[in-house]
């Protein structure tokens, strides 16, 4: 995957490879051509004319290169770069100007470095002689998935490739998008503690090769990055990294969101109308369910995140906020109360046990000892008219805010056995479809899910449905409603046994309940008021219309 870009990340010296001895042959005959324009050979080669240019797309440069052991006409405009062979005359003398090349093409939006191809010997650490340019572009492959790939442009002038090579950087400067700075955050515990090797093996060199300067943060304890974000002076980033899984991620989001209000001079305790993140949040997949990288990438995929942050991709993402009815807990994507919340909880008891095994173990023992939630569920729900369809994103938020205050709160109370609020759809390997699949990252609405109570055997149909591409809300049990706020008033029980989770029972007594909030175990108190916030961050990933839909399924269960 790194190895079109090997030849800059590996240490200076070592033999000659095949490939250079043969470029320093080659392209010191494309340059030859270049500089004798009137030698015999030239007036026997035809060069191939260069096609029309489009609206916008004036040519820059114009220049010969050897690409792939071809002399190649090649044409730099700010969008594109265009090659094809240069054509020889026929032995007869008729020109075979007429037989169509084939044109090859990049777009420049694809292109993420550029660098001089120079030869060193063993011992030498600069200068070498100058071979010619390198291109480096990100390449879409099936499955969502994103690699790296290398074009070499081969010529030995230094003038000819110094030329190329500013007018190159030049275009790429102009992506305005694309950081050149980044806050990195490493959890090391992630997973299999694989984090840093993550990072280091497969996140760094990209960096390093598209120019890009990091500030690495390993964190050594739970609520370090949180604790640096605060004091993190974010201005001096284009965006802030986290190398980790989902309870990594949430917290770097949280501590990011948090930032901004602290800077906005807001009351922390109290945030009706938080102000958007100033930076955007990259994903590097290190845990176990990667639900946010998923959900960005289509994929668990550390190259594939790593090219969309080098790219720029961003998206606009909705946040809720949870809050009791005087402070602020937490910024957040999605949350589970009840049976989601109590696995967690369980699996966090149990951190002495190995990461695969503390979750199965958690997800048996909360499945053997299932139980309802007695609770009292208020929401606002969201009814956007069926003719507002062609209106765009600003009209629509604008429009949810004015009919929010004319809404009326529904109320359901009742046993249940797992509650789910989502502000984005929740992809992952275990969930193909997505645990709200019927949400996206910025359409202004939260899902509510409510699994009422029902038989162990009856939930775990539901539960087996999520991994398959059925309809998992498709029982009488479930029901779903797309909603703007939500609050959640759980009902004290009487008569709670002092089973293993009896930590979670006298939690509960005291008025605070288990919470899962993406992937992060949080206390809440007795009534928890989740509100959604339109487009409050920007992540660095695709649109979820735009992946390619996943065909992995899940037997776990």
């Amino acid at each position: 995957m790194l190895g079109a870009a090997a030849p800059f990340l590996r240490p200076p010296g070592g033999c000659r490879s095949q490939r250079e001895q043969r470029a320093h042959g080659m392209a010191f005959g494309a340059a030859r051509t270049r500089s004798s324009a009137a030698a015999p050979e030239e007036r026997r080669r035809r060069v191939a004319p260069a096609p029309e240019a489009e609206a916008g797309e004036e040519p820059l440069l114009r220049g010969i290169f050897e690409i792939s052991k071809r002399s190649c006409d090649v044409v730099l405009s700010a969008r594109r770069l265009r090659w094809s062979p240069i054509l020889p005359e026929s032995p007869t003398g008729v020109s075979s100007i007429n037989v169509q090349a084939q044109e090859e093409v990049i777009e420049m939006k694809d292109v993420f470095s550029v660098k001089l191809k120079r030869r060193l010997f063993v011992g030498q650490k600069k200068g070498g002689t100058l071979l010619g340019i390198t291109i480096f572009k990100c390449l879409k492959k099936e499955e969502n998935k994103l690699t790296d790939c290398a074009i070499h442009l081969n010529n030995l002038s230094e003038d000819h490739c110094h030329s190329w090579f500013r007018h190159l950087k030049e275009i790429l400067n102009g992506f305005q998008n694309r950081p050149k700075s980044l806050k990195v955050f490493v959890n090391p515990s992630s997973h299999k503690r694989e984090a840093t090797h993550v990072y280091y093996e497969q996140v760094a060199p990209l960096f390093r090769l598209a120019d890009i300067k990091t500030d690495v943060t390993v964190t050594e304890y739970e609520g370090h990055a949180l604790s640096v974000l605060k004091e993190c002076e974010l201005q001096a980033f284009d965006g802030v990294v986290c190398v980790g899984g989902d309870g990594s991620v949430s917290e770097v989001a949280h501590g990011l969101l948090l930032k901004a209000q602290i800077d906005a001079g807001k009351d922390t305790d109290y945030i009706p109308t938080p102000v958007r993140a100033p930076v955007p949040l990259g994903v590097i997949p290190a845990g176990t369910t990667n639900i946010l990288a998923h959900t960005l990438h289509g994929i668990k995929h550390a190259v594939t995140a790593t090219l969309h942050i080098i790219m720029g991709h961003i998206q606009p993402v909705d946040v809720c906020t949870f809050s009791t009815p005087t402070k602020l807990l937490r910024f957040g994507f999605s949350a589970m109360f009840g049976f989601g919340a109590r696995t967690l909880a369980l699996a966090e008891k149990h951190r002495w046990m190995p990461s695969n095994q503390r979750k199965d173990f958690a997800f048996i023992k909360t499945l053997a000892d299932l139980k309802p939630e007695e609770c009292e569920l208020s929401f606002l729900p969201l009814q956007i008219p069926q003719e507002d369809s062609h209106e765009n994103d600003k009209q629509k938020r604008e429009k949810i805010k004015k009919k929010g205050s004319k809404d009326q709160w529904h109320k359901i109370q009742g046993h249940f056995l797992n509650v789910s609020i989502m502000a984005i759809p929740c992809l992952c390997s275990m969930a193909p479809r997505g645990l709200a699949p019927n949400t996206r990252l910025n359409n202004g609405s939260m899902a509510l899910i409510v699994v009422q109570n029902t038989s162990r055997t009856e939930f775990i149909k539901h539960l087996k449905r999520y991994a398959s591409t059925k309809n998992q809300f498709n029982f009488p049990f479930v029901e779903t409603y797309t909603v703007q706020e939500v609050k959640v008033q759980p009902q004290l029980k009487s008569g709670l046994d002092a089973k293993e989770n009896t930590y979670l029972n006298a939690a509960a007594a005291e008025g605070n309940y288990p919470w899962n909030i993406d992937g992060d175990l949080m206390k809440g108190a007795s009534q928890i008021h989740v509100r959604l916030h339109p487009q409050l961050i920007n992540l660095y990933g695709v649109n979820t219309d735009d992946l390619e839909s996943s065909q992995a399924t899940c037997n776990c269960i």
